[in-house]
């Protein structure tokens, strides 16, 4: 595409953009909604006293967490890296072990697999669900991979390949169902880093419910939000107690003494900030469909401009429409875009997040081929997405 080619492909997208984005300016990628119930739930909070990481409140919000999801179990975390680093220790990951992740997600989906003194693993994505891709991964597998004694190795390397990591990037359910079959064949625990998609759907199935581990946040720029937060989902008692008791400084039940019985972590949400997460997950379904709205108006003005495609999740499951997502026909265009925008416009569309195994840490970790990540990260641009853009 020529200069001329790219200046006119740019102001067509800002035209489109401004169609649909309010006038005022800034406009942010993800910008909570606190409202007066919000504010009134954490000033009864404030009100008891107990404001740290106990109280009726972090009880509340994990069970309105089991309601909603289903989940038999939810243990409210700090944030969604302490949910994930909790799920990696409860499915027992050793030093030494190699992690199977996707490469296109978020630095914090990786960074706790070595707090674990493991390796990342990078492997690639369906272009639709933008998930890991089943058929992909069991090609490499068999490539580089093989069963021993109930343990799946790596052939290249000698060491242990236990568990894989699938991220709903951008809350868009990956293929849980076929990626779960490849994990049985290979003897993989599975975690699902559900980070981003509270209120994604496959099946009639939530997400965080297909793997008997899963990880969600609550950070400031999700869905809903407890400031801080995150949460881990379990599918038994006994892991649910063990999440929680390593999630509190591994501290015995005592009426006094300071008796703890492993390494543990402070983990622990707080109750001021379960509170909030109380009332935000009340209004999740009208969040869902203020976002639902937004998508479809995306839908319309880019089905203008031949040349972008608005990325739709595929039509057998519900997204809740975290962040939407654009892709252009080149990372010179991407870059100008995000440059006209953001510089000139004060609308902060983003790139996607680097590839993990561009990052300096994580780039002599293992690898399949990841040319859909890669193309997909040279050519994506994530859009405002707040529910709030919807009216």
């Amino acid at each position: 595409m020529s200069d001329l080619g790219h200046s006119g492909l740019i102001e067509q997208c800002i035209q489109v953009l401004e169609s649909v984005l309010p006038t005022e300016r800034p406009i942010g990628l993800h910008e909570p909604l606190i409202d007066e119930q919000d504010k009134a739930e954490v000033n009864r909070c404030m009100a008891t006293g107990w404001v740290s990481s106990a109280g009726k409140y972090v009880d509340d919000f994990e069970q309105a967490l089991c309601d909603y999801t289903k989940s038999p179990h939810a243990i409210a975390m700090v944030n969604g890296t302490s949910a994930l680093h909790t799920c990696l220790i409860l499915a027992g990951v050793e030093a030494g072990h190699e992690i199977l992740a996707p490469a296109l997600t978020f630095v914090g989906t990786i960074n706790p697999i070595s707090y674990c003194q493991a390796t990342p693993h990078f492997v690639d994505i369906d272009p639709s669900t933008l998930g890991i891709d089943p058929d992909k991964l069991e090609l490499h597998l068999q490539l580089h991979a093989e069963v021993q004694d109930g343990q799946c190795i790596n052939r290249d390397t000698g060491r242990v390949i236990s568990t894989l990591v699938v991220v709903h990037v951008l809350g868009i359910p990956a293929d849980m169902p076929a990626i779960m079959e490849v994990a049985k064949r290979w003897h993989l625990t599975v975690i699902e880093d559900a980070a981003e998609s509270l209120g994604s759907w496959r099946n009639d199935q939530h997400t965080g419910t297909f793997a008997d581990l899963a990880a969600l946040s609550f950070n400031g720029n999700k869905i809903i939000t407890t400031g801080g937060g995150g949460a881990v989902l379990c599918k038994d008692q006994e892991t649910a107690d063990k999440a929680r008791h390593l999630s509190t400084t591994a501290k015995k039940s005592h009426a006094w003494a300071f008796e703890h019985d492993a390494v543990g972590y402070n983990y622990r949400l707080p109750n001021i900030n379960a509170a909030l997460g109380c009332a935000q997950l009340k209004k999740l379904p009208s969040y869902l469909e203020q976002k639902r709205q937004l998508a479809e108006q995306y839908t319309a003005v880019f089905s203008r401009i031949d040349e972008v495609n608005f990325h739709q999740p595929p039509a057998d499951v519900s997204s809740n429409h975290w962040l939407n997502l654009i892709t252009l026909p080149d990372e010179f265009a991407r870059d100008q875009l995000l440059q006209k925008a953001i510089i000139d416009q004060g609308i902060f569309l983003r790139p996607l997040w680097d590839l993990m195994h561009h990052l300096p840490m994580y780039e002599s970790c293992p690898k399949a081929d990841l040319s859909v990540s890669q193309k997909l990260w040279e050519t994506g641009v994530c859009l405002p997405s707040s529910p709030s853009l919807a009216d």
